[in-house]
């Protein structure tokens, strides 16, 4: 018993120091290490049979597992030198953007200072004159890069991008059904067949429609008179001279209408229009086409004046006004006129009408003076000439796309979360004006669904700006907007105001696209003149009138028409024709 226990102590002895020695070293020699113990040969047969080779597995294990830890080390460094590499290359992209953003920055700078630059700085005349469209196209160009690569710098890293679906071309759109058809037929050269000698049958046709154009044409009227003779009574008959506008004058009312078209529509210049004239072997001297311009917008005055009456019937009206570089005489320069805008109500369902007055200047007195005794309801901006009308019983209306606008270049320029709030609550606003078709149905939505929310986005409004800073984008906003609070959410009230100041801005903007090829009316009397028939051809054109055929027609009979019938030569559809 004593030496079975001695034995099984040495057994212990022995496993204990083999498994010390194995925890040590990644790698055991095991008879060796055997040795080193000095075992009977008992002992250590047994110990080599028992564990041999599970020492040689447990070492493979091991080793193995040292390899995989080392080939993880080599893996995470070629993944930090990876990260470094592209960190670095991330980098040096993003200094190049910001090198470019800084070159889109100056380059916008010098392009805006060449188109809007103080006389020292910015071109001439003529030079602007021949340039505009190329400098207008670069500063949208470059403030579309500057705003691609500023949006670029905030998103971070170019992510990859998917390729759209391409869309599958559109057909070609059918031309209009009112255009003159000329048919041309395409005979085949031979009435038999080719091939067997019989004669071919009519089975049907391709028809294949393609645009042309004749130029305009010039042509001489000859109005010709014949004599006659009484001989008992010795008296002479003819027919009376055909009235004329211009009486005596070369120009039919056709060419006095393609010259008020081409210079107020299509914003011709009169020496463009002389140039038109030349090419077709026609001498029309500009003194002579200033002329008719003159005389037509005197014959059209009596138009002009009642139109401006039917347009002081409506009880709700939008007015704005523009500046016009006029010629200051005997100084060379120029100086600044300004031409007021009235029109009609877009709700009211009545043929819209727009009327345009040319004054000297901006003050207040001529809006009142054109308004005369009128009093109702008035949708203007936030210019202080308006302010005394207010004050003599005319209602204020203020434009809500105004107020969205302050909000919207805010949000352009620094992605304000608040501008983009108040944008939002704008657009439900908008939303709800787009669903009404009719006034009673306007009316109702916009107690029941705009007046809450207009109520609210007020409240909205006074909450932020407590806690904004003085004197930044977005308290001048919101400043702006609560200013005019009460005439901005007049709107919601009925359904007759306006919710904008739009339609009288898309009146004027015809002007402002005409100014740049005007440069300057030459006068007090022109500039008056041109309010005239702008006023006419603008109203022609809102109630979807051809100017040219009004204008036609109506030189032709103003000569002999009675004042008494006058509203039947305004370019104003009924509403049994809409």
């Amino acid at each position: 018993m004593l030496l079975i226990l001695g034995c099984l102590s040495e057994i212990t002895y022995a496993i204990s120091v083999l498994y010390r020695r194995l925890a040590v070293k990644s790698r055991l020699d095991f008879a060796a290490e055997l040795a080193a113990l000095k075992p009977s040969p008992e002992l250590a047969a047994w110990l080599e049979s028992r564990f041999g080779s599970w020492v040689q597995t447990l070492q493979e294990e091991t080793e193995q597992a040292q390899a995989k830890a080392r080939l993880a080390q080599e893996q995470a460094l070629r993944a930090e030198a990876q990260i470094s590499a592209l960190t670095a290359a991330q980098s040096e992209a993003l200094r190049w953007r910001d090198l470019k953003i800084e070159k889109l920055t100056l380059e916008l700078a010098h392009l805006r200072r060449m188109r809007f630059g103080t006389r020292s700085e910015a071109l001439g005349e003529p030079e602007r004159d021949l340039f505009d469209e190329s400098l207008d196209a670069d500063i949208a160009a470059c403030e579309a890069q500057l705003a691609a690569e500023r949006a670029a710098a905030e998103m971070g890293p170019p992510k990859p991008v998917l390729p759209e679906p391409k869309r599958p071309r559109a057909g070609r759109q059918p031309l209009p059904d009112h255009l003159r058809r000329v048919d041309i037929r395409h005979e085949p050269e031979s009435s038999t067949c080719g091939d067997c000698g019989q004669a071919l049958q009519f089975i049907g046709e391709d028809v294949t429609e393609k645009l042309a154009i004749i130029p305009a044409e010039f042509y001489v009227e000859r109005h010709i008179y014949p004599k006659y003779v009484c001989r008992p009574c010795e008296t002479i008959h003819a027919a009376p001279a055909a009235p004329a506008v211009i009486e005596g004058g070369l120009a039919t009312a056709s060419l006095l209408a393609w010259l008020l078209i081409g210079k107020y529509i299509d914003h011709l210049p009169l020496y463009r229009l002389e140039g038109i004239a030349a090419r077709s072997g026609v001498i029309l001297p500009r003194s002579n086409l200033a002329e008719w311009v003159g005389r037509c917008g005197v014959a059209l005055e009596p138009l002009y004046r009642r139109l401006a009456e039917r347009l002081r019937q409506f009880l709700v009206l939008h007015a704005d006004e523009t500046p016009v570089p006029q010629l200051d005489p005997g100084s060379g320069k120029t100086k600044r006129a300004y031409l007021w805008a009235y029109r009609s109500n877009a709700l009211s369902g009545d043929p819209p009408i727009i009327v345009f007055d040319y004054q000297s200047s901006r003050a207040g007195a001529h809006a009142a003076q054109f308004l005369g005794d009128w009093r109702g309801a008035l949708m203007v901006d936030d210019y202080a000439g308006y302010k005394a009308l207010f004050q003599s019983g005319v209602t204020e209306l203020a434009c809500l796309a105004h107020v969205r606008r302050k909000f919207f270049e805010l949000h352009q320029s620094n992605q304000s979360p608040l501008a983009a709030e108040a944008l939002a609550r704008i657009g439900e606003l908008y939303a709800i004006e787009a669903r009404a078709t009719d006034l009673a149905e306007r009316a109702a939505l916009r107690q029941s669904l705009s007046q809450p929310r207009i109520e609210a986005l007020g409240l909205w409004l006074q909450q932020q700006r407590q806690r904004v800073a003085h004197g930044g984008g977005l308290a001048k906003a919101i400043d702006y907007a609560l200013r005019r609070w009460p005439a901005v959410a007049r709107y919601a009230q009925n359904g007759h105001y306006p919710i904008d100041n739009n339609p009288v801005e898309n009146a004027i903007r015809p002007i402002a696209l005409g100014k740049k090829n005007w440069l300057f009316a030459g006068s007090e009397p022109a500039g008056q003149r041109a309010a005239v028939i702008q006023s006419l051809l603008e109203t022609a054109r809102a109630n979807r009138i051809e100017p040219l055929a009004w204008l036609t027609d109506t030189l032709q009979k103003l000569p002999t028409w009675p004042y008494r019938r006058i509203d039947e030569l305004l370019p104003l559809k009924t509403l049994s024709t809409d």
